[in-house]
């Protein structure tokens, strides 16, 4: 989705202060409840506004993710690929548990199964958040842990797949020792090739 970008200070409290709003209403609310109205009211921005730029609540999701792809992440530095893959599973295993950040990220799931836009944009924060988080991977290719062919975004992919795959597919809890084994998993794939 394209958003229409006016130049100046004004349009970046404009966006700012929509995607808070939009980000409140996702916790509050869920995305079934998300509205543009409800979005505008709380953010103070006229709604007319509002709907020129995002549209629909799909365009504020999109908007809110393509916002958040752009932030840098944390990114674990421990000295070794073990442990800095257990700090990244661990680190998306609490952001979802965390009473604030869980409920927006779930929402950004539940919106992306049901709107194409929505899909679109959390592939694209998702591709944004496994670039980043290759970094550790290419550490530790030139640690030596690693052979130089290893695909650094896959290894990411494959420590965080199985976290989503409980909370999102067999809706079971994730512990410490799950997201634990998940990034040993990983990190055993990775120097098998």
């Amino acid at each position: 989705m394209e958003i229409q970008k006016r130049p100046g200070g004004r349009s970046a409290r404009v966006r700012d202060a929509v995607r808070t709003a939009t980000l409140a209403e996702l916790t509050e609310h869920g995305y079934e409840r998300l509205s543009v109205d409800a979005v505008a009211q709380r953010s103070g921005v006229h709604k007319t506004t509002v709907y020129r730029r995002w549209r629909s609540p799909e365009g504020l999701i999109a908007d809110a993710l393509d916002l958040a792809a752009a932030e840098p992440w944390p990114l674990p530095d421990t000295g070794t690929l073990a442990e800095d893959l257990r700090a990244l599973t661990e680190l998306v295993r609490t952001g979802f548990a965390d009473p604030e950040a869980g409920p927006i990220a779930s929402a950004f799931i539940a919106a992306a199964m049901q709107n194409p836009a929505a899909a679109t944009a959390l592939h694209d924060f998702y591709q944004a958040r496994h670039r980043q988080s290759a970094e550790i991977v290419r550490r530790a290719v030139d640690r030596g842990e690693l052979r130089p062919e290893v695909d650094a975004e896959q290894v990411v992919r494959f420590a965080v797949a199985p976290i989503y795959y409980r909370l999102f597919i067999s809706r079971e809890p994730v512990t410490a020792e799950d997201a634990r084994e998940a990034a040993d998993a990983a990190l055993a794939a990775a120097r098998a090739r």
